[in-house]
């Protein structure tokens, strides 16, 4: 594992590197309150977990929402927010017609097209989801089983990223990312915003605040949205570390850099993580809020399942990430940490 300290902590990277990019949210009552009417929603539970060193709760997202991860708060809150709008003055609207007549299209490399497929279909709109050449198929067929039209396209995520975003343009459809870059900034923000009802979860669950935290980043949006909620509450006293697959260490190299960059690597088995472009909105928030960054090999990241697994915890290596970082830390016996069980394991 290769750790860095961020030289940016408390002050942020240099404004205009960041293409007008805006802070996350730390606004948790509005997705709380969204989800309080959706009839699936519910508190996931916080598990303390044995044999890591450092007393270790987990907050597990594998039953989020019957979607299998945290990303159900993430599109899915989108489309909510959006059809609520939509019937603000109506208030015995037909609410599964709400969105009708609208397409939401994206790119995923795993969880984020589930969220989208799913909040699409309970407003009445479309969802086309793009995969690369990387998915694996049975993804594809669980999209398929929500709803949703899939298109493939591209070698890795950002090509067909590329392609749903020129796809959108030219048919005029919404496109729904869980990234953002220089003049799209609005939906993602929003995006990032649905995620903070999983911090405040967390933070209402702890028996005692954190001394370690641990996210683990893809574009970022998970990390960013809950080390702003994290330092809102807890302020500086948590440790928190940014992880990443070494195959894509876009956020840790855009902080070395001081500018938001691209990185490169082969594919990695934490496909979830497997994006090689920060989340300009991500990159924003954790360059102030997080203490490091840190790398872990695939190796690494698999080698925590079975161990997890034992404890009645099975998830894939994207979502044991900051659990595997954990692993390889030497922290005091005294230490509290937390740790995202992100999602269910692959079937």
């Amino acid at each position: 594992m290769e750790i860095v300290e961020n030289p940016w902590r408390r002050r942020g990277l240099p404004e205009d590197v960041l293409s007008g990019a805006p802070w996350p949210s730390v606004d948790a009552d509005a997705p709380e309150a969204l989800l309080a009417q959706c009839p699936v929603a519910g508190e996931t539970p916080l598990v303390e977990v044995a044999g890591f060193g450092a007393r270790l709760w987990v907050k597990d997202e594998r039953a989020r929402m019957g979607l299998g991860s945290f990303k159900a708060l993430g599109a899915a809150y989108v489309i909510a927010h959006e059809a609520a709008a939509q019937d603000a003055g109506d208030p015995g609207a037909d609410m599964s017609r709400a969105l009708e007549g609208r397409t939401y299209i994206t790119a995923s490399a795993g969880n984020h097209g589930l969220s989208v497929a799913a909040g699409a279909h309970v407003f009445g709109a479309r969802a086309v989801i793009y995969l690369s050449d990387t998915v694996p198929d049975s993804f594809a067929q669980r999209l398929k089983a929500k709803g949703a039209e899939v298109v493939r396209a591209g070698r890795d995520y950002e090509a067909s990223m590329q392609a749903a975003s020129d796809t959108a343009t030219e048919k005029g459809w919404t496109l729904l990312s869980d990234s953002s870059w220089p003049g799209y900034f609005d939906l993602p923000h929003r995006l990032m915003e649905g995620y903070l009802a999983m911090a405040a979860e967390a933070a209402r669950q702890m028996p005692a605040p954190p001394t370690h935290i641990l996210l683990q980043a893809g574009v970022g949006g998970l990390a960013g949205a809950c080390a702003a909620y994290f330092r809102q509450i807890w302020g500086a006293g948590p440790w928190i570390v940014v992880v990443e697959p070494d195959a894509a260490p876009a956020l840790i190299g855009s902080i070395r850099a001081g500018r938001p960059v691209e990185s490169a690597g082969p594919v990695s088995t934490m496909g979830r993580l497997d994006c090689k472009a920060p989340s300009l909105i991500a990159l924003k928030g954790l360059a102030r809020d997080s203490d490091a960054f840190a790398t872990i090999s695939d190796e690494a990241a698999g080698a925590v399942l079975p161990e997890l697994a034992a404890q009645g915890l099975a998830t894939t290596q994207s979502g044991a990430a900051g659990v595997a970082a954990l692993r390889l830390m030497d922290l005091p016996g005294d230490a509290r940490a937390l740790c995202i069980l992100s999602e269910e394991p692959e079937t």
